[in-house]
């Protein structure tokens, strides 16, 4: 009987253990497949990032291959020369316009993919400078030619509207720039302040042991860049926290005068709870 008990006992366990096991392989299957669309997903998108960028650059070889056949028809004389100077100046333009509409539509794909960093933007505002200066150069070829009597009229407006387009680009770009800054420095914003009861109540910062409750005085606060400002000082021997922050992301000591310091080890926690602190002194 005890070894019929034992057996069914065992095999029990086996059978509870054989379905732990199968639960952890189907959670470990799930997690897999999730990251596997994920890293698909990002693929897609360095892929058609990657095949817009190599067109930009196919664009700007044959500008410059262009440019070296404008130099070389230069040097000859006659109706086909002027023909053939015509004919590539027309192709410049064509491919410059192309690459201006191509650096437009991977600034787009940066921006709606979920790939986050600096390099990519930094190479499409260098692609932008390297447009504006190749427009500079097109404009200082068109002068050269007309003092030659190479007169290209009907490529004058149709450069000099280039050259509106890349000066709106480059100021688009520097407008956008701007926006991203500013929109990254609002998010990395937090704002503190520190006074005694009388103070903070006076500002409606405090009201019946509370904070932040009413319409404080935001103005009384000081703004800093949670990134830079790690250090606080409050300039009092008596120093309590009245805004809730985790624990272990901050130190709050005195100094050789005996004065207490907020020190943040790790910004992000610390102020992921409230973008505000309020510090109660005497």
């Amino acid at each position: 009987m005890k070894k019929l008990m034992f057996v069914a006992i065992c095999s029990l366990m086996m059978i509870g253990c054989g379905q732990q096991q199968a639960e952890k392989d189907k959670e470990l299957s799930a997690l897999r497949d999730s990251l596997n669309q994920i890293i698909s997903q990002k693929d897609n998108e360095i892929d058609g990032m990657m095949e817009t960028f190599n067109d930009i650059e196919a664009g700007f070889r044959e500008i410059d291959a262009a440019e070296g056949r404008v130099a070389l028809a230069r040097q000859g004389e006659g109706a086909n020369a002027k023909e053939r100077i015509r004919e590539n100046m027309q192709f410049i333009k064509d491919a410059m316009v192309r690459n201006k509409e191509l650096i437009n539509k991977l600034r787009q794909q940066l921006r709606e993919s979920s790939i986050k960093g600096n390099a990519m933007k930094t190479t499409i505002e260098n692609m932008v400078k390297q447009l504006e200066e190749k427009d500079q150069r097109i404009q200082a070829l068109l002068q050269e030619l007309d003092t030659k009597d190479i007169h290209i009229s009907e490529l004058d407006e149709q450069v000099a509207n280039l050259n509106t387009n890349v000066s709106n680009l480059t100021e688009e770009s520097n407008q956008k720039t701007q926006t991203i800054n500013a929109q990254d420095k609002q998010l990395h914003s937090a704002w503190f302040v520190y006074g005694t009861k009388a103070e903070l109540k006076q500002q409606h910062i405090l009201e019946d042991g509370r904070v932040l409750q009413a319409n404080f005085n935001q103005n009384y606060f000081t703004k800093i860049d949670i990134r830079v400002d790690k250090e606080i000082k409050f300039y009092s021997r008596s120093a309590k926290m009245m805004t809730s922050h985790p624990a272990g992301t901050y130190t709050l000591e005195r100094d050789a005068n005996k004065q207490y310091v907020l020190r943040i080890s790790d910004p992000e926690r610390f102020w992921s709870t409230s973008k505000y602190l309020v510090v109660l002194v005497k």
